[in-house]
């Protein structure tokens, strides 16, 4: 059993001599916001001028445009950003910030640590940078995946359509890619899309193109042969572009058109994220043949103060059952969720409401939640972007994706020749028990990579922290219940001189798990090496309020995962839901760099990304701890050992092996 001090913050402890400065375990929060996807680059440090002009020229060999919508932008300062076009999510000069030293020299990564870094059953391209899911759909016994690609280099530009497919969401084969920057209404990027199930079995996909000017537009395409069940082929329509910003919409806030859903009607209806000054909207249009569309008055919904809205996704989920539903589904027994990638602060906010189909129109069950307000519902409390759901009619049950950033150095990257991933695909449902949430779990396929098992079950005294013997802790799936002692519950219940904190508790703002409480925290230290000098805890922290109630926390706290110095190494979490009569559960996949978290079922999650320098290879352990004061904690989990999912590169004979495996 190691000393409870292992878990103190490293800079009470003997620091590693490589590391030069300690990074902020918040910097996370201050960091700029990665630039717009496909703005025209400009000369560096100047302040981005946007102008509104006609798209009437000709364009390297293009046809031209003549849509008299385009011709009426005119020169004009846009206020809506000033990042420059081409540059990286993560710029070196903030990253060597991290320390609040300029001079800090970022860390000596060695190939052999890199090397560790990349996952083994989560999705990432072969090399270079990944952004947003785009367009996912199951077609003929296929599961497609398409996302926003640089096929140059491992930073964020010259963004075009990457494609894989698998047969169960886990094996994947990379396959060619679908859609390149080949037109003047996507010269600067093909961007985010969505793609919809005609009534006859074919296929659109609406998607975003910025053009040879910047401005943002909804352009239309479709398989070249619906025959194919790989999809290899894409046309785009002549008449491209379909939608152009509306007046009143900058040139550049226009963007990301979602599925379309049945009006009751007969038409298809779509929203498109923008925004007014500060207010994030969702536009509403109408359309027949995805060619021509009608523009709804009235906004499907809008939120003041919460900036720019990407990626918004619309969807229903059942108030009485636990599987999926088509995105064209309306009812009683249904709920609708409005989501939006907020462009200000990074984050994917969702609120659960009632949807009005007569007039395109949707209002939160819960105003005070609303999407974007600071109390509001997230997908996921840690490095979480950009996410996307469609409906899977192979199983009946929607699926979530989300593009998973990286949280090192762009030079980081840059070395290692990758950047991003995604996260595990998830189910996603109306939590029924509470009516007021959803709840995501991983797809049930990811079970099929389990190898060997143990089964522990442990009593954690306060202060402790037990080594878990498992053979090798960087592959790993991890399920358990915790259970405080009655007698320790109601002591600390009893105790008036334990002071009421649940109003304020937060993750973020605790200090991590090495701060101590009357119940709490307690969890699992993952990637952790011997001696606990680099560890990523994973954890539960129950607070007493003033009414005596208690209130559970789930957490993350990644300020002691790396030593590395050009690392952002927040603390991540957000209070959960437990009912009565219920134990405190979590599931936590490990993956090399990323590790995903799941509480009380998917209520709350937690995704993060991890670089330790020491705890990699057969040095990664596993701890579970308890640092409560006074709480004895009984610990029930089992630990499964991970397969590597063995994603392909193109050919035809990894298609049919994977047809014939997967079959």
């Amino acid at each position: 059993m190691a000393s409870s001090d292992a878990l103190l913050p490293i800079s009470a402890r003997e620091e590693d001599p490589s590391d030069v400065s300690r990074s902020d375990p918040n910097a996370e929060t201050h960091r700029s916001r990665r630039p717009v996807k496909g703005l025209l680059a400009v000369s560096f440090g100047l302040l981005f001028i946007a102008f509104y002009v006609a798209l009437i020229a000709t364009h390297d060999g293009s046809r031209r445009s003549n849509d008299p919508k385009l011709e009426s932008y005119e020169t004009s300062t846009s206020t809506s950003r000033a990042r420059l076009a081409g540059v990286s999510e993560k710029s070196n000069g903030q990253l060597l910030n991290l320390s609040g030293d300029r001079n800090t020299v970022a860390f000596a990564w060695n190939n052999s640590v890199l090397s560790w870094q990349r996952t083994a059953f989560h999705f990432q391209p072969e090399q270079n940078w990944m952004n947003d899911p785009n367009g996912p759909l199951f077609y003929k016994g296929w599961y497609h995946f398409f996302y926003q690609y640089n096929p140059n280099a491992a930073v964020w530009g010259d963004i075009v359509w990457g494609h894989a497919v698998s047969k169960d969401l886990i094996h994947w084969v990379h396959l060619p890619i679908v859609m390149v920057a080949d037109q003047w209404y996507d010269a600067n990027g093909v961007w985010t899309g969505s793609a919809t199930f005609l009534d006859d079995g074919s296929i659109v996909m609406l998607y975003t193109g910025s053009t040879d000017k910047s401005v943002q537009v909804q352009n239309l395409a479709y398989p070249e042969d619906l025959n194919d069940p790989l999809l290899l082929k894409w046309v785009k329509y002549s008449g491209n572009p379909v939608l152009v910003p509306p007046p009143g919409i900058l040139p550049k806030d226009f963007r990301d058109p979602t599925t379309a859903w049945k009006t009751s009607d007969g038409k298809w209806r779509i929203t498109i994220g923008s925004k007014i000054n500060k207010t994030g909207i969702s536009l509403v249009y109408d359309t027949i043949d995805f060619k021509t569309y009608e523009k709804h008055d009235t906004l499907l919904h809008k939120v003041p103060n919460t900036g720019m809205w990407e990626c918004v996704d619309f969807y229903p989920v059942s108030k009485t059952a636990v599987n999926g539903l088509d995105t064209s589904v309306n009812g009683p027994n249904v709920k609708h969720i409005v989501k939006a990638s907020m462009d200000d602060t990074r984050f994917d906010h969702y609120a659960v409401g009632t949807y009005f189909d007569s007039n395109g129109t949707w209002i939160p069950d819960d105003p005070t939640i609303d999407v974007g307000m600071p109390a509001s519902l997230r997908y996921d409390y840690g490095k979480f972007y950009a996410s996307k759901t469609f409906y899977d009619q192979n199983k009946g049950r929607r699926i979530l994706w989300s593009w998973i950033g990286e949280s090192d150095s762009e030079a980081a990257d840059v070395q290692k020749g990758w950047s991003s991933l995604q996260g595990i695909p998830r189910t996603v449902v109306l939590d029924t028990k509470t009516g007021k949430n959803l709840v995501q779990w991983p797809v049930e396929e990811i079970k099929s990579l389990r190898l060997n098992s143990k089964q522990f079950d442990i009593e954690v005294g306060p202060g402790s922290v037990v080594p878990v013997d498992v053979d090798s802790a960087t592959q790993l799936d991890i399920e358990a219940e915790f259970e405080i002692k009655k007698e320790s519950l109601d002591k600390i219940l009893g105790d008036a001189s334990v002071v009421a904190e649940t109003e304020e508790f937060s993750c973020q703002k605790s200090g991590g798990a090495s701060v101590r409480g009357a119940l709490g925290p307690f969890g699992f230290s993952v990637l952790a090496d011997k001696s606990l000098s680099e560890q990523t805890p994973v954890y539960f922290y129950v607070a007493k309020g003033k009414d005596t109630k208690l209130k559970t926390f789930f957490c993350t706290d990644t300020s002691r995962s790396t030593f590395a110095n050009d690392v952002v190494k927040p603390i991540y979490g957000s209070s959960v839901p437990v009912l009565k009569g219920e134990k405190l559960t979590m599931r936590i996949l490990v993956d090399h760099s990323i590790v995903e978290g799941f509480a009380q079922g998917g209520r709350t999650c937690i995704t993060s990304r991890v670089y330790p320098t020491k705890a990699i290879y057969g040095a990664a352990k596993l701890f579970v701890f308890n640092n409560a004061i006074d709480a004895t904690v009984t610990a029930s989990f089992k630990v499964w050992q991970m397969n590597s999912a063995f994603i392909h590169p193109y050919s035809e004979e990894a298609v049919r092996a994977l047809s014939s495996t997967s079959s």
